[in-house]
């Protein structure tokens, strides 16, 4: 009773409550670990592992579709703006934060996207179909064009990328194109992914 009284105070769902309505068309893998505030709209076919915290709060909108996948260590705050996410994106491995907390805050994912190992996403951020953001990466305001996802065979087809660690703000990348950097990544090099996958 305990752990749901502070789940209530904090708006969170408690425990059956997030079994009975996320638990019906979702898998949430340990209610007990996982945090979903009541406001966040979801819809099916989702996997939630272990501590995973989505909350929703103040003026904030969250909006998730369907077939994503929540590994552990995804949190994502929306408490002033917007953050609305797609279909079959892969949050995780090795951590994951998406915040929506600024004025006029506005996070789009698109579908089939994968943004793990640390990466950190806030500001107006647009990370259209099949984009990446792979490492530790602080994403701040930027725009990465949408194609086809990693198992696209024509590299140049593919969504845009970020690799790497250190800051990205205010960058944009087409179709097709990385940045693979360790540090201020408005120093880097754009470059194109057929050069680390061969047509």
């Amino acid at each position: 009773m305990a752990d749901n009284d502070a789940r209530n105070q904090k708006e969170f769902l408690d425990t059956a409550t997030l079994e009975a309505s996320i638990g019906v068309n979702n898998s949430v893998l340990d209610a007990h670990s996982v945090l979903i505030s009541k406001r966040v709209v979801i819809g099916k076919g989702n996997v939630f592992y272990p501590n995973v915290v989505i909350e929703c709060i103040g003026e904030g909108s969250l909006d998730i579709g369907d077939g994503n996948t929540f590994y552990p260590g995804t949190f994502i705050l929306c408490s002033n703006g917007t953050i609305t996410i797609g279909n079959d994106n892969e949050f995780g491995t090795g951590g994951c934060t998406i915040k929506a907390n600024m004025d006029a805050a506005e996070i789009h994912i698109g579908s089939g996207g994968r943004y793990s190992d640390g990466v950190s996403v806030m500001g107006k951020t647009l990370l259209d179909n099949g984009s990446q953001v792979l490492g530790a990466i602080t994403v701040q305001s930027c725009s990465l064009e949408g194609g086809g996802n990693y198992t696209e065979p024509d590299p140049d087809k593919r969504a845009a990328v970020l690799k790497g660690s250190g800051l990205a703000r205010g960058i944009t990348l087409q179709q097709g194109q990385v940045i693979n950097h360790i540090g201020n990544f408005s120093h880097a090099s754009v470059e194109w992914q057929r050069a680390y996958h061969p047509k």
